[in-house]
């Protein structure tokens, strides 16, 4: 599927009605998600990492990882994003190159040294951003994942800084993961781009997450935890 299709999906929506991308991890939840209606869908590198044996935070080889990746985008006639976490150490050329391949049309890029988890210098990660784009040119979507508030940061000064320097590198959007609800829509005129935000089982609806400015929904692992649950009352049935 074209970018430019999943481009378009970001732009011209009404409050309230965003972008939900649930998040597949293996071609039958793909399909799934598909054949319930959703024009486009976003793997969650958590899920996928769990479902492969592997821990989240780049521990999944990233042959694996794009191997998966490539399996969900070419089952499915929708566009697919990629959660590639921190890029895995690649160039940012051989990154581009690697999820083009695999059928992606676009990918979120986290701020956050998997090594450490400290954050990368904003500079620098607005560099290899830069260098994503370059690379990529229009045929694919990046998402700036901002790590401000995942690292302890509660007020929207520090993710606006990222998501400028963000912004000028060339994102299409940005992430700032764990952003408190009411502070999605100062994010979002601050940085000046469409802002994601996580939806999660105890906070606020999508919708709601819409009305309160974000632009794209995300669920990170959580539908893949949820399906697990729901395995596990299953297990539990079976000796019933």
């Amino acid at each position: 599927m074209s970018v430019d299709t999943f481009r378009a999906l970001h732009y011209g929506r009404a409050t309230g009605d965003p972008l939900i991308l649930p998040g597949p991890w293996d071609v039958a939840s793909a399909r799934v998600f598909v054949d319930a209606g959703f024009p486009a869908l976003a793997t969650p590198s958590m899920a996928i990492s769990a479902s492969l044996g592997y821990p989240d935070g780049q521990g999944t080889p990233p042959t694996e990882m794009f191997a998966a990746i490539a399996r969900i985008a070419h089952a499915v006639d929708v566009p697919v994003s990629a959660d590639v976490e921190a890029g895995y150490g690649l160039p940012p050329a051989e990154l581009v190159e690697r999820v083009l391949d695999a059928g992606a049309v676009g990918v979120n890029l986290e701020d956050s040294d998997p090594a450490t988890s400290e954050l990368v210098e904003p500079k620098r990660q607005a560099d290899y951003l830069a260098a994503v784009r370059a690379a990529a040119g229009d045929d694919l979507f990046v998402n700036a994942r901002i790590d401000t508030y995942l690292r302890g940061a509660t007020s929207p000064e520090a993710a606006i800084d990222r998501g400028k320097h963000y912004a000028a590198a060339g994102a299409d959007a940005v992430y700032p993961i764990f952003a408190p609800p009411e502070q999605l829509r100062p994010l979002a005129d601050g940085i000046g781009l469409p802002v994601n935000a996580a939806a999660r089982p105890d906070g606020p609806s999508p919708r709601e997450l819409g009305r309160l400015g974000a632009t794209r929904i995300t669920f990170g692992g959580g539908l893949h935890l949820r399906t697990l649950a729901a395995l596990k009352s299953v297990a539990g049935q079976l000796t019933a």
